[in-house]
């Protein structure tokens, strides 16, 4: 906060540390408590986008009192005890409205704040000037954010998948800008974290294009400049996070060239920045889509050199998944010990557990993840019933929230199956795929069951296998 809001009868003090809280999540990590939260919150009907940064800015007490759609799941998650015995301040001793920074906060607009469908409208608190040094405010509740996502179109998908954000300020990247301030950072930061839910209950397809406006307006804000030093770092590392969050739909979706030029933007910014945090995401990525567009060599030297700048960050769940993808490049190489050895080595470091220097972005990489990527290892490598094992565990692990994964993994498992001579079982999982195509819009997976049916036709006198291949012919054809 920027010492013209402190007047001369205040004395700066930090934040005070929510100890009760912190107790409360024993031996979790931030990610895994923040998981659990989402979870408490589907239980009751709520929606709030948590995550390790989230439960981070709660324990340092920079969030005093939470909105009312997390106040709600708190509760919700331990009955009994009060907002006090969680260590947080009664709500009536941070509410209050006025004047904010105007380096920091964009100009404020008089419509009221856009949210997020099936969002309790409860979940907009306001910030309290008279306390600098104690905010309360947190991802959902910025100025900044409710002005700045855009919606979607009329068609179905549109609704069902929301804002984004960043639209407005896309919008306004024509116009001379002024240097960007915290707000800005805080909505790119939002972006990024919005477009990964997303993608995670809905898949890639009904996002890919709409994505394209926050990009733009997070390479504009970066051509801006900043008003401090640890905000333009802040705005590095979100634009290129966007920039891979991008470049992930393009690639789930199909667009290759579109999801390579994404990345290796993304590793610029990396590069340029100085952030080997982000090098390492970028590098990931670019592994993924090389084995993907049957490049294995690349695949290999990507997931190598993401290593070497992964190394020193010391989060051994991100070099396990490191590890993985290069196990991927090596089964693409037919190298079946080299693809072993990166296995052992993932499972090794996976055993490891959570740190905090795990990355925000790695909230999905869990049991089911790891168990997922085996599988296509050992499908790659041919090796049939192994790959099915390894996907029916990963379909098995994984936390509904993340329902395309839960579908991609079952996809797996159908097409092992059906290579594997086991054609009523394939069917069956397929079907089961086919029922949450409804939520999830990935072409990917449509590929994958494309493929699974091709290889039943032989077996299409079979009532299951029948009924699965009617149905998916059925499925509109994607352009």
């Amino acid at each position: 906060m920027a010492s013209s809001e402190v007047t001369s009868s205040q004395s700066p003090r930090p934040p005070r540390p929510n100890l009760a809280f912190r107790q409360l999540r024993a031996q979790r990590s931030p990610a895994e408590f923040a998981a659990a939260v989402r979870r408490a919150a589907r239980e009751i009907g709520e929606r709030v986008s948590c995550d390790a940064r989230y439960i981070g800015r709660v324990e340092a007490g920079e969030i005093r009192c939470p909105n009312y759609a997390y106040e709600r799941v708190f509760l919700h998650m331990f009955p009994g005890r009060t907002l006090t015995d969680l260590g947080f301040a009664p709500r009536a001793s941070v509410r209050g409205r006025g004047a904010r920074n105007p380096e920091d906060t964009p100009p404020l607009h008089t419509t009221s704040p856009a949210y997020e469908p099936g969002e309790t409208e409860g979940a907009y608190e306001p910030y309290d000037p008279q306390k600098p040094y104690e905010t309360h405010e947190n991802h959902e509740e910025s100025d900044v954010l409710r002005r700045a996502f855009m919606t979607g179109g009329g068609a179905t998908v549109a609704a069902a998948l929301g804002p984004i954000g960043l639209a407005v300020e896309a919008s306004a990247a024509q116009r001379p800008a002024r240097r960007s301030g915290a707000g800005e950072a805080d909505a790119l930061e939002e972006a990024v974290r919005r477009i990964r839910l997303l993608d995670d209950r809905h898949g890639a397809d009904g996002l890919y294009q709409r994505a394209a406006a926050p990009l733009r307006a997070a390479y504009a804000l970066l051509d801006a400049g900043a008003t401090r030093q640890k905000t333009a770092d802040r705005l590095h590392s979100g634009a290129g996070e966007l920039a891979i969050s991008v470049g992930w739909l393009a690639h789930d979706s199909g667009r290759f060239d579109d999801a390579r030029s994404h990345y290796a933007e993304a590793l610029a910014t990396a590069r340029m920045s100085g952030d080997p945090g982000l090098e390492a995401h970028a590098f990931c990525n670019t592994a993924f889509l090389a084995r993907d567009a049957g490049r294995p060599r690349e695949a290999l030297r990507a997931a190598q050199a993401a290593q070497r700048v992964a190394r020193p960050l010391g989060s051994a769940r991100l070099m396990s998944l490191l590890a993985l993808r290069e196990a991927g490049g090596w089964a693409g190489l037919a190298d079946r010990t080299g693809c072993e050895q990166a296995l052992a080595r993932a499972q090794a470091l996976y055993d490891r557990g959570p740190s905090e220097d795990d990355p925000e972005w790695m909230s999905f990489y869990g049991e089911a993840e790891l168990e997922g990527l085996e599988a296509q290892c050992w499908s790659t490598l041919g090796d049939w019933p192994r790959a099915a094992r390894h996907a029916r565990r990963a379909a098995q692990l994984q936390d509904p929230h993340f329902t395309r994964n839960i579908a991609l993994y079952t996809a797996e498992l159908a097409d092992d199956l059906a290579r594997g001579g086991h054609p009523d079982e394939a069917a069956l999982a397929g079907m089961r795929v086919l029922d949450l195509l409804n939520e999830v819009q990935s072409s990917r997976i449509q590929t994958m069951l494309a493929g699974t049916a091709r290889v039943l036709l032989p077996h299409r006198r079979a009532s299951d296998v029948s009924a699965f291949l009617e149905r998916h012919a059925s499925l509109p054809r994607t352009a």
